[in-house]
């Protein structure tokens, strides 16, 4: 069983809050991932700028910013995978689908994927980590139907 919240803390409805939500259980599906747990928070930049100068000591708004609890190994085994949670800016996706000309719909399945990753131990710190992780954020993307262009 997986456990999965999205939560809309954004001051405005997103129209693809429903896609999103269809979207992880594909990804999840795909990446034969069982019993986990992780919280998808939709935020504007004012909250996200806060967190990530908080936590990572950067003074500016960020699209998306993971917390991962599999960071930490406190020794306690559970039968669930507690991954963390993935914050996610609207006005960020909002402002890069108009500068990549695509979808909102594109650019927040794009960073709620490229987040879980990183929950998943993912990273894009040199060339050979990057490749493998773009890769993969673009066979998810595609296989679902979410093409650059849509």
């Amino acid at each position: 069983m997986n456990y999965i919240n999205v939560i809309n803390k954004y001051n405005d409805g997103i129209e693809d809050q429903n896609t999103l939500e269809d979207f992880i259980k594909y990804c999840i599906k795909k990446l034969k991932l069982k019993n986990v747990m992780f919280n998808v928070i939709i935020v504007n930049n004012q909250e996200i700028h806060k967190l990530n100068k908080n936590y990572r000591n950067i003074d500016r708004p960020t699209d998306v910013i993971t917390f991962a609890l599999e960071d930490f190994d406190d020794g306690i085994k559970l039968s669930i995978r507690m991954l963390g949670d993935i914050y996610i800016s609207y006005d960020k996706v909002i402002s890069q689908a108009n500068e990549y000309n695509h979808s909102k719909t594109r650019e927040l399945c794009f960073l709620a994927i490229h987040g879980l990753l990183h929950l998943l131990g993912y990273d894009h710190m040199n060339k050979e980590e990057e490749k493998i992780m773009f890769s993969l954020q673009k066979e998810l993307l595609d296989s679902y139907g979410i093409k650059k262009e849509s």
